[in-house]
C-alpha cells in the first residue's frame, strides 16, 4: 500500500486511511468469541483470515497471555448549572476521594466555580481548567460516591457508536474487576470465560496487570509531527507475583501475548533497560510509535483503531509501518468491522 522511510512514519497524515461509515461497528456480536480475527505473522508477512476462536490454535503451551482487569465506570453524567443550562460531564481521572479530571461540555459555559448538579445526592463544583477542554471538579455527595455513580452514570460509549447498548456488560470484559476505566479495552471483549478456559487447558499462563483508562488515550494527534504530542497519564499496577513470573517467562524463552495496547503499555512500562520487569503502582505516559524498540511483548492482539491515532502508532511500531497499513486495507477491503465493537487482529 505504501512505501514509506522513517521519516515519514513521525508524521500524522501518514496514518491517515479510508475507512467507510458503515464498517465502523454499532452493536457487539454475539458470542463475543464470533469476531472475525486476522492474523498477521511478522517473520513471513502473510496474512489469514479466521474468527477470534481460533485464537486457540496460534498459541502455544508456555505462553503468558496478558490481559488488562480494569473496570470501565459509569463515566458519562448529565447534570445542570443553577441557570438550568445542561452540562455533561465525561470523567476521565480520580485524582482522590472527591476531586477528578474530566471532559465537560459546553465547556466554554463553564467557569470556576460553577456548581454543577447531577441529583439531590449529587453535585460538584469546577475547581479549575485547563487550555485542552479538560477541568477539574470537586464532588459533594451524601452515602457513597460509588452508589450516586451507579444512580445517575451512564456507560461512555465513544461518540462514532450511535446506538443504545441493549447490554452494559458488553462494554466490559469478562475479566474486570478494577473500576477506573472511562473507556473499556476492547480487544478483551472478544474472550469468553469458556474461550479463557479452553487458552488455560493448553497450558497457557494468564496474568493480569491493571491500566484505567483514561479518555486521553483517544486524544487526537493535533500536530504533524508526531514527536510533538503530549500523552495523557494513566494510572498502571503490577504486581510483585506477576512481575516475577513474567521475568521467569522471558528468562525461559517463551512468549508473551498482550491483549490490547493498554497492556502493551503497562509491560512496557515496568521494564527497565536490561529487559528486568518490575512490580509498580504509577502513572505511565509512555508514547510507543515506530523506532520503538520493544523489551516485552511477543505478540499483540487488538482491534482496527482510528486513522491518524497513537493506537494505530503502536501497532505500527510493533507490526512495521507498512505492514499495518497493508494489514488494514486488507480489513477495509476484506470488511472487518471496526473500533471498539469491531473485529480483532493478531499479530506475532
Amino acid at each position: 500500500m505504501s512505501n514509506i522511510n522513517n521519516k515519514d512514519s513521525l508524521c500524522k497524515s501518514s496514518y491517515y486511511y479510508d475507512l467507510p461509515q458503515e464498517l465502523i461497528a454499532q452493536q457487539p456480536i454475539e458470542p463475543r468469541d464470533s469476531s472475525r480475527l486476522l492474523v498477521f505473522c511478522r517473520k513471513n508477512g502473510k496474512i489469514e483470515d479466521k474468527h477470534f476462536y481460533d485464537i486457540v490454535d496460534f498459541l502455544d503451551k508456555g505462553d503468558v497471555l496478558v490481559v488488562n482487569n480494569t473496570r470501565v465506570l459509569p463515566a458519562r453524567l448529565f447534570g445542570y448549572k443553577d441557570t438550568g443550562a445542561k452540562i455533561e460531564v465525561l470523567l476521565q481521572k480520580c485524582i482522590d476521594l472527591k476531586r477528578w479530571e474530566v471532559i465537560a461540555r459546553p465547556f466554554k459555559r463553564l467557569k470556576e466555580g460553577t456548581e454543577i448538579h447531577f441529583s439531590e445526592k449529587l453535585s460538584a463544583v469546577v475547581v479549575c481548567k485547563d487550555e485542552y477542554g479538560q477541568c477539574e471538579i470537586e464532588f459533594s455527595y451524601s452515602g457513597a460516591f460509588e452508589e450516586r455513580l451507579l444512580e445517575v452514570g451512564q456507560v461512555p460509549l465513544p461518540p462514532y457508536i450511535h446506538e443504545k447498548l441493549k447490554n452494559k456488560e458488553r462494554y466490559q470484559t469478562v475479566y474486570a474487576k478494577v473500576e477506573g476505566s472511562s473507556a473499556a479495552p476492547t480487544a478483551g471483549l472478544h474472550f469468553t470465560k469458556q474461550l479463557l478456559e479452553k487458552i488455560k487447558a493448553k497450558g497457557v499462563d494468564v496474568v493480569e496487570v491493571l491500566l484505567h483508562v483514561g479518555l486521553g488515550t483517544f486524544r487526537p494527534v493535533k500536530e504533524e509531527s508526531i514527536l510533538s504530542h503530549q500523552m495523557h497519564s494513566e494510572y498502571i499496577e503490577m504486581s510483585d507475583e506477576n512481575a516475577a513470573k513474567l521475568n521467569k517467562a522471558k528468562q525461559e524463552g517463551r512468549r508473551i501475548i498482550a491483549v490490547g495496547t493498554t497492556s502493551v503499555r503497562v509491560l512496557e512500562s515496568c521494564v527497565d533497560e536490561q529487559g528486568k520487569i518490575t512490580a509498580a503502582k504509577k502513572e505511565t505516559k509512555i508514547f510507543i510509535y515506530p523506532s520503538y524498540k520493544f523489551k516485552v511483548v511477543d505478540g499483540l492482539i487488538t482491534n482496527f483503531h482510528l486513522p491518524e491515532s497513537t493506537l494505530i502508532m503502536l501497532v505500527s511500531a510493533f507490526a512495521g509501518y507498512d505492514q499495518t497499513m497493508n494489514i488494514y486495507a486488507h480489513a477495509v477491503k476484506d470488511h472487518y468491522r471496526f473500533f471498539s465493537f469491531g473485529d480483532a487482529m493478531f499479530i506475532y
